[in-house]
């Protein structure tokens, strides 16, 4: 574990998956607790797909490989690479672990708090001589309710729109859309949206959102190169994924080639990618 810390912020970071395991303002805890009896994810970095493939398999050169929902970032251990008082970047590369990737990648995750502010950002770099086609995601979990908040929660778009909904149907993305759960780009929070599993917006969220109560604190979200974007929980748990993504689960009837499945990027040889949400706390 290694701990970074603002006047506001104090961070937690495991190296397994390089995993945020704490996140508390002015003593206060923010994000989830990984209690078993809901999920024991925290905030996992999803990498080299989002999402599921169809039977759990992705073609890559015409060759199918396992590949297990979100990826396997999440379940390696990462190396420190680098850090101070208040930051900390992880490093994974390829290993016998990563061979159903058959790349040669460098995913690097950087941790950093500046007064009430957490930038987390992560760096791919295609070291291969060969395109490099992936997929790169977030999933954070906040409390819900929040820390000393009060009345109904609400998820609040800062562009005001109201973008259509996907859901999830066997693991994967059905191409049917339904009508927007936002009204002028505020969204008011019930376990009832998650009943048939995440709320997907593969478009026109923008940039930065809000989430609060009635009273009490605010998060506020920005976004840097992650068009896509998921709310999700298990129905009544208390905590609510704020989930940003470039890359989704395949889409539903769709084959396992990795470059089919939507919004995947392509580094070309020696490239580099950098995507980063940002949250700042306000009481």
């Amino acid at each position: 574990m290694t701990t970074i810390t603002s006047p506001d912020l104090t961070v937690t970071v495991s190296d397994m998956g390089a995993e945020m395991q704490s996140l508390t303002f002015r003593g206060q805890e923010f994000l989830w607790n990984g209690d078993a009896e809901w999920w024991t994810g925290r905030s996992p970095v999803l990498f080299p797909i989002v999402g599921r493939a169809p039977d759990d398999k992705i073609e890559i050169r015409g060759e199918s490989f396992d590949m297990p929902q979100h990826g396997l970032a999440r379940r390696l251990p990462f190396t420190v690479v680098a850090q101070d008082e208040a930051h900390v970047t992880h490093e994974l590369v390829p290993s016998e672990a990563t061979a159903s990737y058959p790349y040669k990648f460098r995913l690097q995750l950087t941790h950093r708090v500046t007064g009430p502010t957490l930038e987390v950002a992560a760096t791919v770099t295609n070291e291969d001589s060969v395109p490099m086609p992936f997929g790169l995601g977030f999933h954070p979990a906040f409390r819900w309710p929040l820390p000393n908040a009060t009345g109904a929660h609400k998820v609040e778009l800062a562009n005001g729109a109201e973008p259509a909904m996907n859901r999830v149907v066997d693991g994967l993305i059905s191409r049917e859309t339904e009508a927007s759960p936002f009204h002028q780009g505020s969204l008011t929070l019930s376990h009832d949206l998650f009943a048939k599993n995440a709320a997907i917006f593969p478009e026109g969220t923008g940039e930065a959102l809000r989430y609060q109560g009635e009273t009490g604190p605010s998060l506020d979200f920005r976004f840097a190169n992650l068009p896509n974007l998921a709310l999700w929980q298990p129905p009544g748990a208390p905590f609510l994924c704020i989930e940003p993504w470039h890359g989704m689960a395949a889409w539903h009837g769709a084959g396992a080639k990795i470059e089919d499945r939507p919004y995947t990027l392509s580094l070309g040889a020696g490239e580099t990618a950098r995507f980063a949400w940002f949250v700042t706390i306000r009481d």
